[in-house]
């Protein structure tokens, strides 16, 4: 099976579960946004809400580049919350998985993980998690499913 979600421009729905430490699972709920601007950039823009919540939304802009010849890329991702962030990806047969790190952020030490794993064409299952501090500890985790809207 061949990616589409990254690989391809579209748009996909999100839907899931954020969990912050020691809290129980909060609904999320978004859109992503995928578009390819030159043969080898990509842009993507992500915005998760949290509808029974009073937590504040998230905002994602990615800009990165993929190698036409590669299965990895790099970014920059500027995060509503975090700040600005650099980043690379591996594009496996059946995952994408990406990992980051915080810029400017010696004190909290902040990076994170996030799985893309393709069902299908259309749908994705992708969980992420935000780490802190020199142990790595676990600051947040989100599962959500993606799917590509028509």
């Amino acid at each position: 099976m061949v990616h589409t979600f990254l690989i391809q421009p579209g748009q996909w729905m999100v839907e899931g579960s954020w969990i912050d430490r020691n809290q129980l699972p909060i609904t999320v709920k978004g859109k992503t946004l995928v578009a390819w601007n030159q043969m080898e950039w990509f842009s993507m823009v992500t915005k998760l809400i949290f509808p029974d919540s009073d937590r504040d939304d998230i905002i994602l802009q990615y800009r990165g580049r993929l190698d036409t010849n590669e299965r990895q890329y790099t970014f920059v991702l500027q995060h509503s919350e975090l700040g600005n962030i650099e980043g690379e990806g591996l594009i496996g047969p059946e995952s994408i998985v990406q990992r980051y790190w915080v810029l400017g952020d010696e004190s909290q030490r902040r990076s994170g993980f996030e799985t893309l794993r393709q069902i299908n064409s259309n749908r994705y299952y992708y969980s992420s998690g935000i780490m802190a501090g020199h142990h790595l500890n676990l600051v947040s985790v989100m599962e959500t499913v993606l799917e590509r809207k028509p």
